[in-house]
């Protein structure tokens, strides 16, 4: 069950964030991604806290990622890492790169 979610998450090509809102990770890689301006639809928060099935959504997450972590933070179907990564990206000038590439953003919207 926690698989089929996540992939009807992923499906298509949108910027998908699973995250934990106490998290600081999390808080971090919303930050990051807050300065970027979306076109609508294009950007998913996806609070798992709460659901009875986090763990083996977690447990998924580790099989598809390496990491069992929260933030994790797809482009698609691919997951570009979690909160330091996407900060990492981003600093780098990566992340906008990669954004504008999927057609997901805009300029930087600072």
């Amino acid at each position: 069950m926690a698989e089929q979610f996540v992939k009807a998450q992923i499906k298509g090509d949108k910027v998908v964030v699973f995250l934990k809102p106490t998290c600081s990770y999390c808080v971090l890689a919303k930050d990051v991604l807050s300065k970027y301006k979306f076109k609508g639809g294009r950007l998913d928060f996806i609070d798992i806290s709460g659901r009875s099935d986090m763990g083996s959504i977690q447990d998924y997450l580790l099989q598809i990622t390496g990491a069992r972590t929260v933030p994790r933070v797809f482009i698609g179907e691919q997951c570009i890492g979690g909160g330091s990564d996407v900060q990492n990206l981003d600093s780098s000038g990566k992340l906008e790169g990669m954004l504008q590439q999927a057609n997901h953003a805009d300029a930087r919207g600072r």
